[in-house]
């Protein structure tokens, strides 16, 4: 059985989440610089077994996309060549900078840990890797 691979892309950090085999459970992985995404990803696809890949989709309040599609939609496209064996599905994104926020923060961690964006972004990555699984239950 194949794991899901939720990713969180931004600008400069990609955030990244996986299940475990079964498909219960959502863990975050790893940050990574965007320059470095696709070797990252080839060689965790080599050592696991990848059966999706969950991206997710930034929508403005109105429900439109947002200026960051711009630069997700061609990572996607990358995806697809590299990777044309994988299903990638999009999930909606909206609030999981938010809600990974709330969560690090109500987690206790000192405020030098809050501040760290890269765990911002495996947070929110696991976010959208969880709406997906209770979306699909």
């Amino acid at each position: 059985m194949g794991r899901i691979l939720a990713i969180d892309y931004g600008q400069k950090r990609v955030g990244l989440a996986v299940t475990d085999p079964l498909k219960i459970t959502a863990n975050a992985l790893d940050t990574i610089p965007v320059h470095e995404i696709f070797d990252y990803l080839k060689k965790y696809m080599e050592k696991e077994d990848v059966e999706k890949i969950v991206v997710g989709l930034p929508r403005q309040m109105s429900g439109e996309f947002s200026a960051s599609m711009q630069y997700i939609e061609p990572f996607v496209k990358g995806l697809q060549r590299a990777f044309p064996d994988k299903e990638i599905i999009y999930v909606d994104e909206r609030f999981t900078s938010s809600i990974a926020q709330k969560t690090i923060l109500e987690a206790g961690l000192k405020k030098k840990d809050r501040q760290n964006k890269a765990l911002v972004d495996k947070v929110a990555a696991t976010i959208i890797l969880q709406t997906y699984l209770a979306s699909t239950q």
